[in-house]
């Protein structure tokens, strides 16, 4: 593998609109996640210990937090011709944003062509995973295929949630299908499927051919997923890679294979939630592979008593830096940056971001709370679900939102 060029490209132009309002400011990579994290962090984490550190990421839009939180974080050192690069939709191919993400490769070949990569290494930046990138490259390299397709095995009951592969026993992918609702189980396991990551890994000469020939089509989505592995499958140039064969160093039996999708509330309150267990079916506190973020300078987090007594407290819970919790309980529940629990609040499975002040004697059960939002003394979320659907944004889970800067009253 010393031997192999690579580079990364992290695809990180996505709306988001179903986790609307939390991208109703950011794009969806950057939406924070366990405290202290951005979804990409786990992305460019991955690669960055595997040894990938030539790395591109593609913008588009509401990008400034993103472009930000990438510039003042993730710097590698050029002196070794490292880096992690935020690159802008630019319209080198005409007056047009990216159509999808294969267009957004196509409109930026000029990253391919000035680094020469033997393969490249096409990533989403909005999954919560740990997986180690080398060992599918190197399962690609000797498949000898033009694109691999790391896949997951999932429920078949959700199949139609993803790309379904079906793989022969050489691991050449037979067939390739977008979010089919008539999927059939595997032959070992009827009742899953072996559904995509949307993680790819291309032999360099085989992504620029491709995504040229999809650019001429006027019907195509120019899609990665929808577009570009369907007509490699057809010509039979695609293999798949088997995610729970990945060895991780320092992740255990309960960890392996944990991979979630959080482009839904539901599902971003209930990989969230996944972090606190006693046993996190994912562990953030794994040294051997680190998830990396940005650190702002605040102080320790503070547990105080209130001026009747009573004493701070967090259970099954994690606590970010600068969080002062003066007299409230907190259960079940991640604290941001600087989240400050007033005497006498309750605050029960909930995640609340940087900055949230909870007012004395407030209660905040099963919602997500975005950035400095300021819950009045005495108020309810979570509590009457006709109030909050009033008010508030609810998932079809049930999970109250309150977007960013509101201020909620009693």
């Amino acid at each position: 593998m010393a031997d192999v060029h690579a580079l990364a490209i992290v695809l990180a132009g996505g709306q988001g609109n179903r986790l609307h309002p939390l991208t109703a400011d950011r794009a969806k990579p950057a939406v924070p996640f366990g405290g202290n994290y951005r979804l990409i962090d786990f992305a460019l984490s991955n690669l960055v210990n595997a040894g990938f550190l030539q790395i591109v990421v593609l913008t588009q839009y509401k990008s400034h937090s993103l472009d930000r939180h990438i510039a003042q974080t993730w710097r590698l050192s050029s002196m070794l011709g490292n880096y992690v690069a935020s690159v802008p939709a630019q319209m080198r191919r005409g007056t047009r944003w990216f159509q999808g993400s294969a267009d957004a490769i196509y409109q930026n070949f000029n990253l391919l062509l000035d680094e020469n990569p033997d393969y490249v290494l096409v990533f989403g930046a909005d999954h919560v995973c740990r997986m180690d990138p080398r060992q599918m490259l190197e399962s690609h390299i000797a498949s000898g295929a033009g694109v691999t397709v790391a896949g997951i095995r999932s429920p078949l009951e959700e199949a139609s949630s993803f790309g379904v592969i079906d793989a022969g026993n050489d691991r050449r992918i037979l067939a390739f299908r977008e979010k089919p609702n008539d999927a059939v189980g595997l032959p070992d396991s009827p009742n899953e499927v072996l559904a995509s990551m949307g993680n790819y890994i291309f032999t360099t000469r085989v992504l620029m051919e491709s995504v040229t020939t999809d650019a001429a089509v006027d019907s195509s989505q120019h899609d990665m997923g929808g577009n570009i592995v369907p007509m490699l499958v057809e010509r039979g140039e695609a293999a798949a890679y088997d995610f729970n064969s990945n060895e991780v160093p320092g992740v255990n039996e309960r960890e392996r294979g944990y991979w979630r999708d959080v482009g839904t509330l539901d599902a971003y309150y209930d990989a969230s939630l996944d972090l606190v267990s006693p046993q996190p079916s994912f562990n953030l506190y794994n040294r051997e592979w680190p998830i990396y973020s940005g650190q702002a300078p605040l102080p320790p987090a503070k547990f105080v008593s209130d001026h009747a007594g009573r004493p701070g407290e967090a259970i099954d819970s994690l606590v970010s830096a600068g969080v002062i919790i003066s007299g409230g309980t907190v259960r079940r529940s991640i604290l941001s940056p600087a989240v400050f629990i007033h005497p006498g609040a309750l605050v029960e499975g909930s995640v609340l971001f940087d900055g949230v002040d909870i007012g004395e004697g407030a209660v905040v059960r099963n919602a997500i709370l975005d950035k400095n939002v300021h819950v009045e003394p005495g108020a309810r979320i979570g509590v009457d679900p006709d109030e909050d659907r009033q008010r508030f944004t609810i998932s079809p889970g049930g999970t109250v939102v309150v977007a960013k800067n509101a201020t909620v009253e009693a």
